[in-house]
């Protein structure tokens, strides 16, 4: 049996792995307060969201094999010191350039927390939980991301600074959480070279096709996740009669909820037949909030909440046992980077062209189009069903 104290080290890279994922989503539903404060237009809210974006796909493009040559534990010191210096800028932020910064600062920083922290569980967990690891991994991060939106929010609804209070807390809690690092001895087993190019790659040629399908769940995974994290806490405040931080980022917050409850139900199920029960609960959700948003009806926007939750969760709960299933240990970490990047332009191309159409046709319109747009790309695979096969 594993004595208590070989728990410690485990304990906290998750506690890092937390504090930095809520940096990350803190400033979700403090977007209204900047837009009103600043009087930004709609398109500049998502040049903000996005700049985050690009800060995690720059990492994961150049700096994705990091953990490999310095281990995970500096790795996660150097994500935990990037987030460190990104919330900090953003408590001095006086326009939108300055805040678009700090973002790409917590963006590089996410890159880096997710994927050291991940290994750093599976390293540190004692042996007779080992085989729970990756799913332990996946409710830590859940938790991270879901308290990031409700932490930022509450502090800012009550707060006479809501700019400034919903950062110093994190702040606080990340630089106890780069001492505690500290603490942990570990010396990693074999390093490689560091390298900053560029590996994505394809799978074998004959999974091709069950991996674009991955590809188009996690892109639409992504976008739907954003477009409620960048926009929503704005479009909201006409929908629904409760208005403040506070109900814009326990709006994010149940979305991730709602995903991990899903994960947590269909983990048994095989992942083909649960890509396609998270792609009918996508097109379900943007059906309701585009109804919502013709209507003005503030029911359905909840509905599409729980819709968008639970295709959040089923989809990249499938897609990623796909990716899992048709890559092999030469190959995995390469095909996963791949599957990432689609995935995260997923949270870029989208989220763009609607800031673009709200400047200039309005809320309404604009995630209308979305929710056209993206509907029809989650109707794809379902249309052509020899990409989508039970028995794969």
């Amino acid at each position: 049996m594993a004595k208590s104290q070989n728990w410690r080290p485990f304990y906290m890279v998750s506690l890092a792995l937390i504090m930095g994922t809520i940096g990350t989503a803190l400033a979700s539903p403090l977007y209204p307060i900047y837009q009103g404060l600043w009087q930004l237009l709609p398109s500049q809210i998502t040049y903000i969201f996005v700049a985050y974006m690009f800060g995690c796909l720059a990492t994961l493009l150049f700096l994705g094999r990091a953990s490999n040559s310095f281990g995970f534990l500096r790795t996660l010191q150097a994500g935990m010191l990037f987030v460190i210096a990104g919330l900090t800028v953003s408590v001095f932020a006086s326009n939108v350039i300055v805040l678009s910064a700090a973002r790409f600062l917590i963006g590089i920083a996410s890159g880096l927390i997710t994927t050291s922290a991940m290994l750093g569980l599976i390293y540190t967990i004692p042996d007779s939980h080992k085989q729970h690891a990756p799913q332990i991994s996946s409710i830590v991060t859940v938790i991270g991301f879901g308290l990031g939106p409700i932490t930022g929010g509450l502090i800012a609804q009550f707060s006479a600074w809501p700019l400034i209070m919903p950062y110093l807390p994190v702040i606080l809690g990340a630089v106890i959480c780069v001492i505690g690092l500290f603490s942990i001895k570990h010396r990693p087993a074999e390093t490689q070279a560091f390298t900053a190019a560029p590996h994505l790659q394809l799978p074998e040629r004959q999974y091709h096709q069950e991996f674009y399908l991955a590809g188009i769940t996690a892109f639409c995974a992504f976008a739907a996740f954003s477009l409620f994290a960048s926009l929503a806490p704005s479009f909201i405040q006409d929908i629904i009669p409760w208005h403040g931080p506070l109900v814009s980022g326990a709006t994010i917050s149940s979305i991730l909820l709602i995903s991990a409850i899903a994960q947590i139900y269909a983990k048994q199920i095989a992942p083909h037949k649960v890509l396609k029960m998270g792609l009918i609960s996508f097109i379900f959700g943007y059906i309701t909030l585009s109804l919502c948003m013709l209507l003005q009806w503030g029911s359905l926007f909840f509905v599409s909440v729980l819709m968008a939750g639970a295709g959040h969760g089923l989809g990249l709960l499938g897609a990623f046992g796909i990716i899992h299933s048709i890559s092999n240990s030469a190959n995995r970490a390469a095909v996963m980077s791949t599957y990432l990047f689609i995935g995260y332009l997923g949270t870029i191309v989208p989220i763009i062209a609607v800031g673009f159409l709200t400047d200039h046709f309005g809320f309404s319109t604009s995630i209308i189009c979305f929710c056209i747009a993206i509907g029809l790309l989650c109707l794809m695979p379902l249309l052509f069903k020899a990409q989508i096969s039970d028995t794969a």
